[in-house]
């Protein structure tokens, strides 16, 4: 892959970088009260922008055939929303003690209580083959009405929803920035920062492992595509909803940023850890699904 195609697959994740870098040199441009207004078009028109960019593009017609898979939905709704932030509080109670920033703390305990991504895990299951029909928020089937009277043109025109909910993101996260930057009480140490990288990368590396281990027993009833979804989905975290939700709970509160930064770290380091692992387990997918089918064939009849 040339340096060019990596550039425009990864814009997004470069995207970030560019806003808070921005952010940095003039603060001043999206702080409250500044020439964008973040209290107006932030707040109100990008957050409702974002939510329902994210229902118009989710299709509804899929909605029944992702249902039938009850127990798959389960176990990624309560390992996601249960047992996820739940190990992630008992963790940070070992972490309070730790010089590690208050707030990076807080935001990590945020990352826990996110709900599923509707993109990236639904990439990652697509790719390696696996049981994708599973991912499904439910706080967004209210925008689904809006899309069954305009399904023929959304069909048809095929607008970039993806891009388009980035490109908001975006624009939220410079402006959380713009508010942090201008405030010179708020500071972060790079100690704690290289730590929260750390924990990053080991609670999804152990969360996959701990998915996969238990979605693989003997009784466990869930089939090699099911593993697949079940160690993307329930590990994965949304920033296109996460953000915003943040943006919404913490409003106004001068270390929203720093809440933010884990968020914004845990985003591309499952992207990176996915995209690693892709080959390796649809080799393992693949395989088992043959040996699956070889022990399920009849025996051929002994000839005497």
């Amino acid at each position: 892959m040339g340096l060019l195609e990596r550039l425009r697959k990864e814009w997004f994740i470069l995207g970030i970088v560019l806003v808070i870098a921005v952010a940095r040199l003039e603060p001043a441009v999206g702080v409250k009260g500044g020439p964008l207004k973040p209290e107006i078009t932030i707040t109100y028109i990008a957050v409702s922008a974002i939510f329902f960019n994210s229902g118009l593009s989710l299709k509804t017609e899929e909605l029944t055939s992702a249902l039938m898979h009850v127990k798959l939905h389960l176990f990624v709704q309560i390992f996601t929303l249960v047992f996820f932030p739940t190990a992630i509080w008992l963790f940070l109670q070992l972490l309070s003690i730790t010089p590690i920033n208050e707030w990076l703390l807080k935001g990590l305990q945020t990352v826990g209580c996110m709900p599923p991504p509707v993109s990236s895990a639904v990439i990652l299951t697509k790719a390696v083959g696996g049981n994708e029909g599973i991912v499904i928020t439910p706080l967004l089937l209210l925008l689904f009405i809006v899309r069954r009277y305009i399904k023929d043109w959304l069909e048809r025109k095929k607008p970039p929803f993806g891009a388009i909910s980035s490109c908001v993101l975006l624009m939220i996260i410079y402006t959380t920035f713009c508010d942090t930057f201008a405030n010179p009480n708020i500071d972060l140490d790079k100690f704690s920062l290289i730590i929260i990288v750390f924990i990053i990368f080991s609670i999804q590396m152990s969360f996959m492992s701990l998915t996969f281990l238990f979605s693989t027993r003997n009784n466990s009833g869930f089939t090699p595509a099911d593993t697949v979804a079940i160690v993307f989905c329930s590990t994965h975290k949304s920033l296109t909803l996460g953000i915003p939700m943040l943006k919404i709970v913490f409003a106004g509160y001068e270390h929203l940023s720093l809440i933010s930064v884990p968020l914004l770290i845990y985003h591309p380091a499952q992207i990176l850890l996915g995209s690693l692992l892709v080959p390796t387990i649809k080799s393992w997918m693949v395989s088992r699904q043959k040996a699956l089918k070889l022990t399920r064939q009849p025996k051929a009849p002994v000839k005497v």
